[in-house]
């Protein structure tokens, strides 16, 4: 079977809206390796999103699912419970940040652990409005494309929004927004737009990951946490792509002196099957009347079981310290491709959630152009690359952090040879 014969039949079969990067039909993988349907070998700088972030088929997780299907693979938690659930509960509620009593509830998608987590604190606050932050990425769903700061591609001819949804600018220095005129954009929407009494969350990425891999400050943390605690105002940290160590620590908000209320989170959690959850304060979790949250699919046994066995490899092989490891060597590359490679703007990223951005050699603005063909000429060399980006000018690298010393090694010969390449072409 070639790629190419899959490809021509995708597009008689498979939505237009359904983006795909590249026409790479995959076989098989492990850990950071992926070989296609023509037996060709690529090294996996994408994760399937920062999803396996214990790598593909990690031999552990892949044990723990293997024994959970051999015992029943659904009965709906509502219905019929399983203690498995109740202990990953306990261990998220112990090892999301925050000293304070927490609840868990399980879902199957990010873009539903962001609609539930606005749920939550709408039923506790007896309010509406939600404040969101421009560049910020929350899902698909009617409430997660209303939060998320990007229109192209993801709200474009949708319709109208939800309602009682306001932006704000997030603070980027390379693109002249500061930490001061993030937080006056708050303060004018409370004098212009939105009584502060009406807002029942505040939602950010401590991570911006479509966005641009932008960190949020810590200024700016600790100015939404005193403006939450101020109007009683739920916080919420949208941990979907920044959680299970990519950032250096189990969950991002360990970087801050603050924590949230309320923390969503999904893809590293069960090392490539469907779950995600809301984890947070206790008193604002059980605002929700019983059967208010839940789902038949949420917290499913095998996603549970892959959940526990991720926790434990990041815990026994020290995955947070190694990201950290990775994440520095990978930007000693990249400082070291700057004096030939004027494009580079920006490197940045906490631990593994590391990317670089472009602008034009001549400085006159971002070069989407150029980090397409970046993207472009890794896929040539077996590299698969990511690009993010309000601009489309970022290159985000999120291998596994299980990926081999060699592999890695391999990977960053390529990627010099892919930016030199770039430059030519």
């Amino acid at each position: 079977m070639q790629n190419s014969e899959i490809s021509n039949r995708k597009s008689d079969a498979i939505a237009r809206g359904v983006g795909m990067m590249t026409q790479v039909y995959v076989d098989r993988a492990k850990n950071a390796e992926v070989w296609d349907v023509e037996g060709q070998r690529y090294i996996d700088f994408a994760a399937g999103i920062a999803v396996v972030n214990t790598g593909h088929c990690n031999d552990k997780v892949m044990a723990a699912v293997e024994a959970q299907m051999k015992r029943f693979t659904h009965t709906c938690h509502q219905v019929l419970p399983y203690e498995n659930y109740v202990h990953l509960a306990e261990r998220l509620n112990k090892a999301v940040p925050g000293d304070f009593d927490k609840r868990t509830v399980f879902v199957t998608t990010g873009a539903e652990a962001v609609e539930n987590a606005i749920k939550i604190a709408r039923a506790h606050t007896g309010r509406q409005a939600v404040i969101a932050f421009g560049g910020g990425f929350h899902g698909r769903t009617f409430m997660g494309m209303s939060l998320t700061g990007k229109v192209q591609p993801y709200k474009a001819g949708f319709g109208a929004m939800m309602g009682d949804v306001f932006h704000v600018p997030f603070p980027v220095d390379l693109h002249g927004m500061s930490v001061e005129q993030s937080l006056a954009a708050i303060q004018q929407l409370f004098k212009s737009d939105l009584d502060p009494k009406r807002v029942a969350a505040i939602i950010l990425e401590p991570v911006q990951g479509e966005g641009g891999f932008y960190q949020a400050p810590a200024e700016l943390m600790c100015a939404v946490r005193a403006l939450c605690d101020e109007h009683g105002i739920v916080m919420i940290a949208d941990e979907v792509q920044t959680g299970f160590g990519r950032t250096g620590k189990l969950f991002a908000m360990e970087h801050y002196d603050v924590v949230a209320d309320l923390t969503t989170m999904a893809k590293g959690l069960a090392g490539g099957l469907p779950l995600a959850a809301v984890t947070g304060k206790a008193d604002i979790m059980d605002a929700a009347n019983p059967g208010g949250l839940g789902g038949t699919y949420g917290g499913n046994p095998l996603g549970i079981a892959a959940a526990h066995a991720v926790m434990d490899v990041i815990e026994e092989e020290k995955l947070s310290e190694r990201a950290t490891i990775l994440g520095d060597k990978l930007k000693a590359v990249l400082e070291g491709l700057k004096a030939d490679i004027p494009q580079i703007a920006d490197i940045r990223g906490p631990g593994f959630m590391t990317a670089v951005e472009f602008n034009k050699a001549d400085g006159s603005g971002p070069d989407a152009d150029f980090t397409a063909r970046v993207k472009d000429e890794a896929l040539k060399r077996n590299l698969v690359l990511l690009t993010c980006g309000v601009y489309g000018n970022v290159v985000r690298f999120l291998a596994p952090l299980t990926i081999e010393n060699e592999i890695f090694d391999e990977a960053m010969g390529i990627l010099k040879e892919t930016m030199l390449a770039a430059k030519e072409a």
